[in-house]
């Protein structure tokens, strides 16, 4: 279906942070299959757990029980907050996930009434038309019929709106730690630790969407650990870096919060399948290691100096630099789908975000080296749109 904008490019490998194309052209890859590839591409030790499980088993269903799946649990329960999980093939349908989950503790609490679900403005959760209603952007709405009821959408950062829409209908917030598409705005740990006693106050759960900004990526191993425990959510979808470019989500959750999750409530075919699981206990081990999430803090400290200095030197073409660790945000003074292709002149791949900003989501294993070779290129690029811009004027 002809539902992608894609760009005229096509990759034949990778290694590291590095994506070759069928050319044979090399390019820094700063998107990682947008965020996904947290660990660069072919990792070797990625590559091996998955070829050892392929020799062995691929898939059974949950209908037996699956040893990978339940040490991968194990792992992150051990890791966060969380008691139990629910293991899927994506983002959206940790998602998913959540929100029945959210309204099901309600119900087997004797308050079917409660199913309303809190989300903000510049917010993404997925494709799946619970997902979109859970986002409420327009635009992904648009065709598939009339929005669905049980899902509320407010200002970012509007606390008196936040407060007034808390009723006898509401059964969660659901927000993410640092917004992605949404121009990778960052939630102040204060406004993490207030959600969270919101919640308290009012009996409803916390959800948080860390499918983009989790393991790894802001240089803890998840966003709300910044907050040291005083935010820690009911639910929390994971995605993306779990998988490190194998489909493999999660949905956690604290063993009250899943109380409603009864057998039979929920399932997936292929959701926590042996070869998924194999690949996101490699991930995982790597991505928890704290020395890389020293090397994420390292990193991402050299690139928000550096790309501060360039909206200095080009303040006609970058407006801001924003977002949290390696969810880097640069608002520009120029189209941002033009910039896009600037960089790709100059062999860089970044992503594109909402509220006219790109964004840079390289491997959390980036070197120093590449970094500065990032800098390098995107200040190339910022010189390509200052010139566009003059000779157009």
């Amino acid at each position: 279906m002809g539902v992608y904008n894609r760009a005229p490019l096509a990759f034949e490998r990778g290694e590291g942070a590095r994506l070759f194309t069928t050319d044979g052209e090399a390019y820094l890859d700063c998107m990682a299959g947008i965020a996904v590839n947290a660990l660069g591409h072919a990792h070797p030790r990625l590559v091996q757990a998955l070829k050892d499980q392929a020799e062995k088993l691929w898939h059974v269903s949950n209908i037996f029980k699956i040893p990978g799946q339940e040490a991968l649990a194990e792992r992150l329960c051990a890791e966060t907050f969380a008691d139990v999980v629910f293991f899927t093939n994506s983002g959206a349908e940790a998602v998913e996930c959540a929100i029945k989950t959210a309204r099901k503790y309600h119900w087997a609490r004797g308050n079917p009434e409660r199913i309303d679900i809190i989300g903000f403005e510049g917010s993404f959760h997925g494709r799946t038309v619970a997902a979109v209603n859970a986002s409420g952007n327009a635009s992904y709405l648009e065709g598939f019929g009339p929005p669905l009821p049980g899902f509320v959408h407010l200002p970012y950062g509007d606390h008196e709106a936040l407060h007034a829409a808390i009723g006898p209908t509401t059964a969660a917030i659901i927000i993410e730690p640092v917004q992605g598409e949404g121009g990778a705005r960052s939630l102040p740990v204060a406004c993490m630790k207030g959600l969270r006693q919101l919640c308290d106050d009012h009996g409803i759960l916390l959800i948080f969407d860390e499918i983009q900004c989790g393991l790894g990526r802001t240089g803890r191993l998840f966003a709300h650990d910044w907050a040291e425990g005083e935010a820690n959510p009911d639910i929390m979808c994971v995605a993306k870096a779990l998988g490190g470019g194998f489909p493999v989500g999660a949905c956690l959750a604290t063993a009250e919060a899943a109380a409603g999750m009864s057998v039979g409530s929920h399932g997936s075919t292929y959701g926590g399948n042996p070869l998924a699981m194999a690949v996101g206990g490699a991930a995982l081990d790597e991505l928890a290691k704290p020395e890389l999430l020293a090397h994420v803090r390292e990193v991402a400290g050299y690139f928000t100096q550096q790309l501060s200095g360039l909206r200095d030197r080009y303040p006609d073409v970058v407006a801001d630099v924003r977002g949290k660790g390696l969810l880097i945000g640069v608002k520009l003074a120029t189209p941002n789908r033009e910039f896009m292709q600037h960089a790709r002149d100059e062999r860089l791949l970044i992503a594109g975000g909402g509220d006219n900003c790109v964004r840079l989501l390289p491997p959390l294993n980036l070197t120093l080296d590449e970094a500065r070779e990032a800098v390098e290129r995107f200040e190339r690029a910022c010189d390509r749109a200052r010139a566009k811009a003059r000779a157009a004027a």
